[in-house]
């Protein structure tokens, strides 16, 4: 088993589709941590306020089946395939670490947004504070202190998720 951090975000109806989606990774991986839920300004380009907050799982599958399942996930609750990376998104998952594994296939691990996007390390420090990313010499914590705030805007909001009956 290898532990696994995936974002989730969402700016087209999050609060319908995120559960639905949070479902299937239950079904996937099992037990699901999650961070907060942080409601936060598009990056990049104009477009309704998102929801994002980091799960925490464990994957059986290696890195390119974990990859291939959170897309499949994507592409089931209404992302285009095709869809451009600067968009309104329906669900976005995106695996930021695979437990020790550092590489750039088939994605680039750790994710890179980690470093510089609010409403990635802001929740993963949250849910992992004492985690040394692989290749860096500070824990997510300290990443987040020394994160600088003034940037991005993003604010923690009521968000409740169980899974649904039959998983239960």
């Amino acid at each position: 088993m290898t532990r696994i951090y995936i974002s989730v975000g969402s700016n087209i109806c999050p609060r319908e589709n995120i559960p639905p989606a949070l479902d299937d990774l239950f079904r996937h991986f099992g037990p699901l941590t999650l961070s907060r839920v942080f409601e936060s300004e598009a990056v990049g380009f104009d477009g309704d306020n998102f929801l994002n907050f980091v799960v925490a799982c464990d994957s059986k599958l290696p890195l390119a089946a974990t990859a291939a399942a959170l897309r499949q996930i994507e592409l089931k609750h209404g992302r285009a395939p095709d869809a451009q990376k600067f968009s309104s998104r329906t669900v976005d998952l995106d695996l930021l670490l695979f437990g020790e594994t550092q590489c750039q296939q088939p994605l680039v691990l750790p994710r890179p947004e980690i470093r510089f996007n609010a409403f990635v390390l802001w929740p993963l420090a949250e849910l992992a504070p004492d985690l040394v990313m692989p290749g860096d010499d500070a824990p997510l914590s300290q990443r987040w202190r020394d994160f600088d705030k003034t940037q991005q805007k993003l604010w923690p909001v009521a968000f409740h998720w169980l899974p649904s009956g039959d998983m239960q």
